[in-house]
C-alpha cells in the first residue's frame, strides 16, 4: 500500500488554487530581537543568496532610517540583488515621514532597481491614546506618504501597526487614503502577537470585503508569536485571502519573535505548496543561528537536534520494522509528522532509559556489530541504569 492509503489525512488540501508568496524579515524585524547580534554586510549578502536558493520571493533589507550603518547595509544588499540578478523583491521598513521615504527614493534611483517601502503607522486605540493621535492625523500621514511615493515612483506597501487590535473604521480610513493616493499593497500586522487564527481570518476577510473590494491590491500578513500562534495565524490569514506572508528564520524577532518562516515553509510544503528545495533549510538555520548568536532549541520543529530522534522503545521498534521491510519512506513517516528526508535528515534511534531491544539492535547493526543477545542485554542494562541517552563512547565501552 502507498503512504496515501496508509495515512488518513484529516487536514485536507487548501482550496482555491492560490500560491502563497513569502517575504523574509530576518534582516529587519529579526534583528530587532534584543538577544541577537547584527551580522556584518558580508554575512547579510550570504544570507540573501541562501534565501533566494530556498525559494523565498521577497526580502526586507532593513530600516535605512535607523542610522548610517543600516543605510549602508541596505544600499550594499540592493547592489548585490541587482548585480547577481537574485529573484528577490527587495523591501525596507520606513516611517510615514518624508525623510525616511526620501532615503528609499534615493537608494532606488542610485541602484536602478525598484525598492518597496513598507511604510508603517500605528492604528490601534491603545497606541493612538498613548501617542495623542486622532484619526484625522493618521489619515493625513498615510495620504502624504502615499502621494510622495507616487511622485517618486517608489512602490508603497501601507502598513498599519497593531492591526489586530484596531477598529474597523480606522483601518478603512487609513488604507482607503493610501490606496486613493496610489499605494499598491497593504499589510496587516499582528504587532503584539494578539491574534488567534479565527481573528486573523476575520480581519483578512474584512479587509478584502470592505477595503480592497475589486481593486488589484496585494494583502500582506505580518505576524508575531507572543501567544505561540504565529505560524497558525499566518496559515489562517492565507486561507482567508492574504497574498504574501512574512516571517523570519528561526522566528527571531522582538519579544517572543516573529512567524518562523522555516516552519511556515515546511507546513506550506506539506499542504501542497512547495517552495524550493528544503534540504537547504537546516544549513540556512544554522548559519542564521551562528551569525546572530542564537541557539536552536533541541526540540525546535524540524531543525532542532531532537526533531527526528527517538530513544523510546515502542517508537524505535516501529521504525526498525519498516526499515527491515526495506521501506525507508515508511520508516521516515510511521512516527514523524514531517519526513526527515524533506530537509535532508534521517530518523535517529538512540539508546537510553526508555529504550527497548529494537533500539540496541538497530545501533549494533548500523555500526557493524553482530546483535547477539548477550551484547543487546548488556547495553540495554547500562541504558536502563543511566539517567540519559548513552553516548557512543559509553556504548562502545560496554562492548
Amino acid at each position: 500500500m502507498t503512504l496515501d492509503e496508509l495515512i488518513n489525512d484529516w487536514n485536507g488540501p487548501l482550496a482555491g488554487g492560490r500560491v502563497p508568496v513569502l517575504l523574509d524579515e530576518t534582516l529587519r524585524d529579526g534583528l530587532q530581537s534584543p538577544s541577537v547580534r547584527d551580522p556584518d554586510i558580508a554575512a547579510k549578502r550570504d544570507l540573501i543568496h541562501r534565501l533566494a536558493r530556498l525559494g523565498v520571493d521577497a526580502v526586507d533589507l532593513g530600516m535605512p532610517g535607523a542610522g548610517p550603518k543600516a543605510l549602508a547595509a541596505v544600499r550594499a544588499l540592493m547592489v548585490e540583488i541587482r548585480d547577481h540578478r537574485l529573484p528577490l523583491r527587495p523591501q525596507v521598513a520606513v516611517r510615514t515621514m518624508e525623510a525616511d521615504l526620501a532615503q528609499v527614493a534615493e537608494i532606488q534611483q542610485r541602484v536602478g532597481t525598484a525598492l518597496e517601502a513598507g511604510a508603517f503607522l500605528g492604528s490601534s486605540p491603545i497606541r493612538m491614546d498613548v501617542e495623542g493621535w486622532d484619526l484625522a492625523f493618521l489619515v493625513d500621514m498615510a495620504r502624504k506618504a502615499a502621494a510622495f511615493c507616487r511622485r517618486h515612483e517608489v512602490p508603497l506597501m501601507m502598513v498599519t501597526e497593531d492591526s489586530t487590535r484596531a477598529r474597523p473604521d480606522v483601518l478603512k480610513a487609513i488604507y482607503g487614503a493610501a490606496l486613493e493616493e496610489g499605494a499598491q499593497s497593504i499589510c496587516l500586522s499582528d504587532t503584539c502577537g494578539h491574534a488567534t487564527p479565527d481573528g486573523a481570518r476575520r480581519l483578512v476577510r474584512f479587509i478584502k470585503d470592505e477595503v480592497v473590494k475589486d481593486r488589484s491590491v496585494r494583502i500582506d500578513w505580518h505576524g508575531h508569536n507572543d501567544r505561540g500562534l504565529g505560524v497558525a495565524n499566518a496559515i489562517a490569514a492565507f486561507e482567508a485571502g492574504s497574498d504574501r506572508l512574512h516571517g523570519t528564520i528561526l522566528g527571531i524577532g522582538e519579544r517572543c519573535g516573529n512567524v518562523a518562516l522555516d516552519q511556515l515553509m515546511i507546513n506550506l510544503h506539506l499542504m501542497g505548496f512547495p517552495k524550493g528545495d528544503l534540504s537547504d533549510l537546516p544549513a540556512l538555520a544554522e548559519r542564521v543561528a551562528e551569525l546572530c548568536d542564537v541557539e536552536i532549541p533541541a526540540n525546535y520543529p524540524v531543525l532542532g537536534r531532537d526533531a527526528f530522534r527517538t530513544g523510546t522503545g515502542v517508537h524505535a521498534a516501529a521504525i526498525v520494522k519498516a526499515l527491515h521491510r526495506g521501506d525507508v519512506e515508511l520508516a521516515d513517516t510511521v512516527y514523524s509528522g514531517v519526513p526527515a528526508a524533506l530537509v535532508g535528515r534521517r530518523q535517529e534511534i538512540e539508546i537510553g532509559p526508555m529504550a527497548g531491544h529494537s533500539n540496541v539492535v538497530y545501533w549494533l547493526e548500523l555500526n557493524g556489530y553482530d546483535p547477539s543477545p548477550d551484547r543487546v542485554e548488556r547495553i540495554l542494562q547500562a541504558a536502563k541504569n543511566s539517567p540519559r541517552i548513552l553516548s557512543e563512547g559509553e556504548i562502545r565501552a560496554v562492548l
